[in-house]
């Protein structure tokens, strides 16, 4: 019954790996920080290599005190819930949480969701019908893209942030008329209309123009919805993410974002913003009405984590300077990398004809020389886009990146990169 998929199937397999394409996991036999024990390939021997590709941002993913935090938390409130929050899955750690996390970005309320994937899954055909227009960057994260097809209003893309594009298909929802490939296509003027970017772009590091959106957003009548994933614990004065850093705390409806990054490193996920939005939410949002609650040890441990970051001014400063110095070195070999402020940073390839099998050759070269970073090719990036990119953490030491940076020079000369 399945021989004749099978066989497509690894046709197709087989086309992605004749296409350098192919993606392999490599094994992590510690916890994670700067220094992992890695089994890669998984027939080799184990070695320690320094990370440079997690999303650790500030080293908080093997934090004693959080753990200890997780193991309190099962101690008192068990290992599970068995059970979606509405039904018997509503702790009281759940409701301190969602409360810590809009006191902490100076929102209304908050939902927890079991990953922000989920609660960008659950956010748009939640709050937004047929008579509506989500407007989104053309950059936004997979999960934007797939939340965005789940609803029904009208979806509009913009150039990435380009705000002058933005404000165009502004004027083209609010009038009900749009200009598609040199043809005026028309349609109901819209009701309502969302905004949505990410807060920092995964794959480029570079930050979106949040305080232009909003003013556009105010002009026009339209809602903001930002995922900070990558900057929420961390980014900004005070780490409450690239919302902070634009000066718009407050006046963003809607945020969504991740435990699973610098807010612990574990899972989990939430939305907060607008009281009436997060509502909606917990009435109808399909992720949050039919998929278990965050266990108790995640809770917990993202509570301390909270704490742990309220006092973080110290390491947040270490990891900015770190991203100055690696960035500026990087360059200076004549590394193609641009300016940002970002600890996500991206050596890109984009002049070389065969640019996703050298991205996975120095992946390869580089771990050969102790440095754990990962090639991105397509369908990950556009085509001729495909680069290492780089995770700076607040665990890594002066020595740890200047040990990068010298494995960057001898394999990008290697490969004739630089």
């Amino acid at each position: 019954m399945f021989t004749r998929t099978r066989d497509e199937f690894r046709k197709e397999i087989n086309s992605i790996k004749d296409a350098g394409l192919y993606k392999e996991e490599r094994i992590i036999l510690s916890d994670q920080k700067a220094n992992i024990d890695v089994k890669y390939p998984e027939d080799a021997p184990e070695r320690e290599v320094i990370n440079f590709c997690a999303n650790n941002y500030l080293g908080l993913a093997n934090n004693p005190e959080i753990i200890q935090a997780a193991k309190d938390a099962m101690d008192t409130h068990g290992f599970g819930l068995s059970s979606v929050r509405f039904i018997c899955g509503t702790q009281d750690l759940h409701k301190q949480l969602e409360n810590r996390i809009a006191d902490f970005f100076h929102t209304e309320d908050t939902i927890l969701y079991s990953s922000c994937f989920d609660a960008n899954g659950g956010l748009f055909e939640t709050v937004l019908g047929k008579d509506d227009a989500i407007i989104t960057d053309a950059l936004n994260h997979a999960s934007i893209i797939d939340g965005i097809r789940l609803c029904k209003a009208k979806r509009m893309i913009y150039k990435h942030s380009n705000m002058k594009e933005l404000e165009e298909k502004l004027k083209a929802a609010r009038a009900g008329k749009e200009i598609i490939d040199g043809k005026e296509v028309t349609f109901p003027p819209v009701k309502n209309i969302m905004i949505g970017t990410d807060g920092v772009f995964s794959m480029d590091g570079d930050v979106a123009k949040i305080d232009e959106i909003v003013a556009l957003a105010e002009k026009y009548d339209a809602m903001v919805m930002v995922d900070d994933s990558h900057a929420s614990g961390f980014f900004g004065e005070t780490g409450r993410g690239s919302v902070e850093y634009c000066g718009m705390l407050g006046k963003v409806d809607v945020i969504t974002s991740t435990l699973g990054k610098a807010l612990g490193g574990a899972s989990g996920g939430f939305t907060t913003g607008r009281k009436e939005i997060i509502e909606m939410l917990r009435q109808r949002s399909r992720p949050y009405l039919f998929s278990n609650t965050v266990a108790p040890a995640i809770v917990g441990a993202a509570l301390k984590t909270f704490d742990l970051i309220e006092k973080s001014g110290d390491l947040r400063k270490k990891l900015i300077e770190s991203t100055k110095y690696f960035r500026t070195s990087m360059q200076a070999l004549g590394f193609d990398v641009e300016d940002g402020v970002h600890p996500i940073v991206p050596v890109l390839f984009r002049k070389l004809e065969n640019d996703a099998q050298v991205a996975q050759q120095m992946a390869k070269m580089l771990y050969d020389e102790g440095i754990y970073a990962v090639g991105f090719y397509y369908p990950v990036v556009p085509k001729t886009q495909a680069r290492i990119r780089v995770q700076i953490s607040g665990a890594h030491s002066k020595q740890d990146i200047d040990k990068c940076i010298k494995a960057f020079e001898k394999t990008g000369k290697a490969l004739g990169v630089i």
